[in-house]
């Protein structure tokens, strides 16, 4: 069992190229600022994990472990690593850090995630991170990889079962919506008018086929820090500060599965299944099974919507609706933060913004931040248990988690 003692997370409307502030200058701040918020000392890091996709591409720079000793010289010679599988980085370094607690090798270790990604033009950016497909196999004749691909998702969900658009632009609706009460959220300030969610060429654009701008997640700069304990450590913390252990959050079950890298190929695989990715179905159950939870006990989610074709595929994979049905939770209300199973109240992806190595973290974040009341405005009432779902490339690589309370 591994405990969250708590972390931080940027202000996801930073433009850090504009501010002067390099890969390692945002790595110090979000080390340093996530330490100040749980009131730990860099010298109690015992081990050192980093999520990031692209440092390489947008910023020159690799080999981020070596980072954490950079900006900190407590932190000379503890051992550390980077992770990456594209969107699912975060939480693929949140696995290998679980690993290295329940291994009993240390009791605390800290996960951090960045990405720099607003310091080229669109189309640059578009291009890096098109590198989590199958390079020179699948999706050469798009000039924005990931919006094609998720538009080839939204045909491949009319086909099998009919999609109506306007479900989509509620997702967008309700994630913006949401992100209005995040003070770190990218677009907490942006204003939408009444054809910004419609198929209005001029409030609404086409980007790639079914993928229109308001469908989009965000490109961010941004950064996100938990730190992990052991049930050893976690109860030390506790008692240091003069709360009870349960008032921690503990992450109880996890899911993680990969798929073929090729879009093509997972479709043509699932032919015959009830769920468009199987593997993305396994993951969620995965994680609950290890939590011993059932459906009925998760108060709400942090779901991975790059588009909203993807938060559509996510609610029905959850078993939130029956395949294909996704549109009975949109309608009904039950996804957003007063409903029955909220999705996203942080703002998601689309509302929040998706900074692609830091996304993972930041969803562990808000889990823990809403089973232990802390969400502030975005809080959902009563929360007690959290599942994640963070998915890299055309679902290549999922992870799933529960997070509860106690």
């Amino acid at each position: 069992m591994t405990y969250i003692l708590g972390g931080w997370q940027s202000d996801f409307s930073e433009n850090w190229a504009r501010g002067d502030e390099d890969m390692a200058a945002a790595f110090g701040r979000t080390l340093h600022s996530g330490l100040a918020a749980t009131q730990l000392d860099a010298d109690e890091i015992e081990v050192g994990h980093v999520g990031n996709f692209v440092g390489e591409l947008f910023a020159g720079q690799g080999l981020m472990g070596g980072l954490f000793a950079q900006v900190d010289p407590a932190l000379n010679g503890v051992p550390t690593s980077r992770h990456e599988a594209a969107c699912a980085s975060g939480s693929v370094a949140i696995m290998a850090a679980m690993a290295d607690l329940e291994s009993g090798r240390y009791d605390l270790a800290c996960v951090l995630g960045l990405e720099l990604m607003r310091n080229v033009p669109g189309l640059t950016a578009a291009q890096h991170l098109g590198a989590a497909a199958w390079a020179g196999h699948e999706l050469g004749d798009a000039t924005y990889v990931w919006p094609r691909a998720f538009s080839n998702l939204t045909d491949e969900y009319d086909r099998r079962y009919g999609i109506d658009p306007r479900h989509l632009w509620r997702i967008a609706e309700i994630n913006f919506a949401n992100a209005r009460s995040n003070p770190n959220a990218q677009t907490r300030g942006w204003q939408f008018g009444p054809e910004s969610f419609t198929a209005d060429d001029q409030a609404n654009p086409v980007v790639e086929g079914r993928i229109r701008k308001t469908d989009c997640g965000q490109v961010t700069d941004g950064a996100s820090v938990i730190f992990l304990a052991s049930p050893k450590r976690a109860a030390e913390y506790a008692a240091k500060r003069g709360i009870a252990v349960d008032q921690l959050s503990r992450i109880t079950g996890w899911g993680h599965r990969s798929a073929p890298i090729s879009y093509a190929t997972k479709i043509a695989d699932s032919a015959a299944e009830s769920h468009v990715f199987p593997q993305v179905k396994h993951t969620v159950d995965q994680a609950r099974a290890r939590a011993g939870l059932a459906l009925d006990a998760i108060d709400a989610f942090e779901v991975h919507d790059c588009f909203t074709t993807t938060e559509y595929m996510a609610i029905d994979h959850l078993g939130l609706t029956a395949p294909g049905e996704a549109w009975k939770a949109i309608e009904s209300g039950a996804i957003e933060r007063g409903g029955a199973t909220p999705v996203n109240p942080s703002g998601g992806l689309i509302g929040c913004g998706h900074p692609v190595g830091a996304t993972g973290i930041r969803m562990a974040l808000d889990a823990h931040k809403q089973v232990t009341g802390t969400a502030g405005d975005y809080q959902v009432e009563g929360a007690r248990a959290l599942q994640t779902l963070n998915i890299g490339g055309s679902t290549t690589t999922t992870v799933s988690l529960i997070v509860e309370r106690g």
